[in-house]
């Protein structure tokens, strides 16, 4: 990809430009080469992999219908045929991350590929080099793998202003990656396979959106994985008169608390007695004090706020501020302020030092730090290895996709936000797992992500709309690292095993 693809914001052709290079992008052949990665179990498994761009029609977008809109970047890791696999019966699992803005990076060489990026398991940054080494505990062990960059992501293009405009909302990104699933099943004759999805963060928004599109398109799911839940932003957006966050939050902030070392009695002897504790002042006295907001009397007040200051490790002085309502950024600019540090939010067992100004603002985030610079690098010499073109720059993480996002589902005009309530699809999952009597859906939450705690996914999960027996079909377990478990070597084990006995249920 040279640097003749790149396009000029400013340039009067733009929209030619972008169509010329998205169908270059498709015209490109696909790069495959055959490679072995061995197994936990001291096996052997032989794959193929297959880099290619997938053609986006406007179907459902109100676009052209005949005309791709986006050239989509797809990975796909397939074994080949063998006792009960014929080729196309074999189960197809699709993934990608979130953001929005985010490339397919994290899970593909984390956890499932059969390739990995090895990190520090405490969370800090390792010294170079970067590189993959080979995952005995990948995925592919179970079904083949089709890893998604969407149109804002990695290499993947829109090929008009109009369709970009249309892939950054919630709802044309699940157009766009419905159709990406749906020919890469035609393309590869693999309509009749098993399928699951699995997204991680924002992934899960898309993920549990797609499970129900999936089945208007009559491709229903056998299985949703959902890494780091974010299906109801309500439960994880800090705004005024939204107090659900300041609740569902604090679990998490104790546990952290308890890590840094901040807590004192009984709640410093484990996480698990700092979690249990806040969980319990949650439903027993803290939810009912955030309701009564004014009408609180000053002795209740004062008995509210000396226990938050207990479980979070912050003054008391602070708390009151705050009029008990502790937000993430003070949590991750306050907790360890009297050490000169920040607390990460992606894993908060990571810190970094503040300025010597001691800022309180959130200038960057200790918990991504760790992660996205080992992983970029190690991407980018793992494309060169597969023989891939890396003239043009793979947008590892993409800002600016982030910032244009479009919020309301059902429209596609109002950047910046929702102002008409918080995007949620978990009533979408919901009406799938209704809709498909197979469907399971396997949940992980890090007990150390600050971005989607996971007493926010378990609130989430609890107001699902469906029968219990429905809801029965759903399984989340915690992990002790932060919103990527599996950068850390026994959650990524126990991820392994705990995805293979819910395949085996």
């Amino acid at each position: 990809m040279s640097d003749d693809d790149k396009t000029k914001p400013d340039d009067g052709d733009a929209a030619r430009r972008l169509r010329e290079r998205a169908e270059r992008l498709l015209a490109r052949p696909a790069v495959t080469r055959d490679d072995s990665v061995g197994l936990a179990d001291g096996s052997h498994l032989a794959y193929s992999v297959r880099a290619a761009f997938i053609p986006v029609l406007g179907v459902g977008l109100g676009l052209v219908a005949s005309e791709p809109q986006a050239a989509v970047f797809t990975t796909a890791y397939t074994v080949p045929p063998g006792p009960g696999n014929t080729g196309t019966n074999r189960p197809v699992c699709f993934a990608f991350n979130g953001g929005p803005g985010s490339s397919s990076i994290w899970l593909h060489l984390g956890a499932l590929g059969p390739k990995r990026v090895r990190v520090n398991d405490d969370a800090s940054l390792p010294p170079p080099p970067y590189a993959v080494e080979d995952n005995p505990l990948t995925w592919l062990a179970h079904f083949d793998l089709v890893f998604i960059d969407p149109p804002h992501t990695g290499w993947s293009v829109s090929a008009s202003e109009e369709a970009r405009k249309q892939h950054l909302s919630v709802d044309g990104d699940v157009e766009a990656l419905a159709e990406v699933m749906r020919g890469w099943l035609a393309a590869n004759g693999r309509f009749g396979a098993p399928l699951y999805l699995c997204g991680e963060s924002y992934g899960t928004t898309r993920g549990a959106a797609l499970a129900d599109k999936m089945t208007d398109l009559g491709l229903a799911f056998s299985g949703v994985i959902l890494v780091s839940c974010a299906m109801d932003l309500q439960s994880l957006v800090f705004r005024p008169k939204n107090d659900l966050p300041h609740a569902l939050f604090l679990p998490a902030f104790a546990a952290t608390a308890q890590y840094h070392g901040t807590l004192g009695g009984p709640l410093a002897a484990s996480g698990e007695a700092a979690r249990a504790a806040a969980e319990d002042f949650v439903t027993s006295d803290y939810l009912a004090a955030l309701h009564a907001g004014a009408r609180l009397t000053s002795q209740a007040r004062g008995r509210i706020a000396q226990r938050l200051a207990e479980l979070t490790g912050l003054p008391r002085s602070v708390v009151d501020e705050q009029n008990l309502r502790i937000s993430d950024v003070l949590f991750f600019t306050e907790a360890l302020r009297p050490r000169g540090l920040l607390v990460g939010r992606l894993d908060a067992r990571a810190t970094a030092p503040m300025a010597a100004r001691r800022e309180r603002a959130m200038l960057f985030d200790p918990g991504i730090e760790a992660v996205l610079v080992p992983y970029t690098a190690a991407a980018m010499a793992y494309h060169a290895s597969l023989g891939l073109p890396t003239g043009q720059r793979y947008e590892v993480m993409s800002g600016d996709a982030h910032q244009a996002w479009r919020w309301v589902r059902g429209a596609v005009d109002n950047p910046g936000g929702d102002p008409a309530g918080f995007t949620t699809t978990s009533d979408d999952l919901a009406r799938a797992m209704r809709r498909n009597p197979h469907l399971k859906v396997l949940v992980a939450s890090g007990r150390y992500d600050l971005g989607t705690p996971y007493s926010a996914t378990d609130w989430s999960l609890a107001q699902m709309d469906a029968p219990p027996e429905v809801l029965a079909r759903i399984t989340h377990h915690c992990y002790d690292a932060g919103h990527m478990m599996y950068t850390r070597q026994a959650d990524l084990a126990q991820l392994h095993a705990d995805l293979a006995a819910w395949l085996a249920a």
